[in-house]
């Protein structure tokens, strides 16, 4: 197969990416924007290889897109190209509605155009499969409000996003579905829980304590750190991606999870566990968590049903959450330059100097 995978400079886009090239004979055309959490050095150790290609493009210029899958003709999209933080779509939502929105209108269009001139038998095979997130359900009843056992996200759960950004995830959602029932677009869609894991900016929450805790400064944490969210190592999600594209029919829609429900003050304190353990200092790194005030519209509680990938397409993590962020504060600690790039501009600077972007 050519797979053609949008924001594949992304975090959990390049884990796609390092994936398919190193675990298959597929080959990939990676097209992406390169924003500032866009990081081609995520993707170095397969960036010379021959079934690899890059292509700094904006996913919302639907006529470059359009140039890009004629030229390539690739067998499968995985859409996984958006704006995926939550405190910068509340103090900047228009750019969150244009990326996520608008963008996969976009390239919905260059793919219907594109697979409406294929024959019969590759249009059979033809996916179009469209990245999402958990966040586009609202939130769940949390343990402090209701005793028995708990509700899990479905794929039928009822969509109620909290935030601009699972708002615009969640338009996104629907003009998928939309192009396959009306247009017959092959499409796929998947919603997953928190990643984590290697090559994560440092805005997130784990990457962000492990920086944060480094340099002696305050491990921020939103409200009493009660909100419960499921964590799933990124390299297990990327293998649920490729066994989706590769296996699942139109039409259908997984949730992919990690089985793994902690408070966000229980994954601060673990990671300051590990971090006393692999790089010990006179005090406790447990000593700089700080409470800040919560943010606005902030759900308490996610949770994901993975249950229906597991049957019907053969997927489970294999990462639990220990060991999984073990790997995950060793890769840290193994790569500070790394961080120090990235969160000093240096490597954005790199790319404008390096890469022109293609805007037609």
């Amino acid at each position: 197969m050519k797979i053609l995978i949008t924001g594949g400079a992304g975090f959990i886009g390049s884990a796609v990416v390092r994936h398919i090239i190193q675990n298959t004979q597929d080959s990939v055309v990676n097209v992406d924007k390169l924003t500032y959490a866009g990081n081609l050095e995520s993707l170095k150790e397969i960036s010379d290889n021959e079934r690899y290609m890059f292509v700094r493009l904006d996913i919302c210029d639907q006529h470059a897109l359009s140039e890009l899958l004629s030229k390539h003709q690739p067998d499968a999209i995985m859409h996984l190209a958006a704006e995926s933080h939550v405190d910068r779509s509340i103090s900047g939502p228009a750019e969150f509605v244009q990326t996520n929105v608008v963008g996969t209108y976009s390239l919905l269009e260059a793919c219907r155009q594109y697979w409406s001139t294929l024959d019969e038998s590759r249009k059979k095979v033809f996916r179009f499969h469209h990245i999402s997130t958990d966040e586009v359900y609202g939130d769940l009843p949390h343990p402090d409000e209701m005793s028995g056992e708990l509700p899990l996200f479905t794929e039928s759960t009822p969509y109620a996003p909290s935030s601009p950004y699972s708002a615009t995830k969640a338009a996104s959602d629907h003009l998928v579905r939309a192009w396959g029932r009306t247009y017959k677009l092959p499409v796929i869609i998947t919603n997953c829980s928190n990643n984590y894991g290697p090559y994560h900016f440092p805005e997130k929450l784990i990457p962000l304590i492990i920086s944060n805790a480094l340099e002696g400064k305050p491990l921020p944490v939103y409200g009493k750190g009660d909100q419960i969210r499921d964590w799933l190592y990124v390299e297990d999600h990327a293998r649920a991606l490729y066994t989706v594209v590769t296996k699942a029919q139109p039409g259908t829609t997984y949730n992919v999870g990690g089985h793994n429900e902690k408070k966000n003050l229980e994954v601060v304190e673990t990671v300051c566990a590990l971090l006393d353990e692999l790089c010990p200092k006179t005090s406790k790194y447990s000593e700089q968590i700080t409470y800040t005030t919560d943010r606005p519209g902030h759900d308490r509680r996610y949770a994901i049903d993975a249950s229906k990938i597991e049957k019907e397409l053969g997927w489970k993590p294999q990462e639990t959450f220990e060991s999984g962020l073990r790997k995950t504060v060793e890769w840290y600690l193994n790569n500070s330059e790394w961080v120090a790039r990235v969160k000093g501009g240096e490597y954005q600077n790199w790319i404008e100097q390096n890469y022109e972007q293609r805007n037609s």
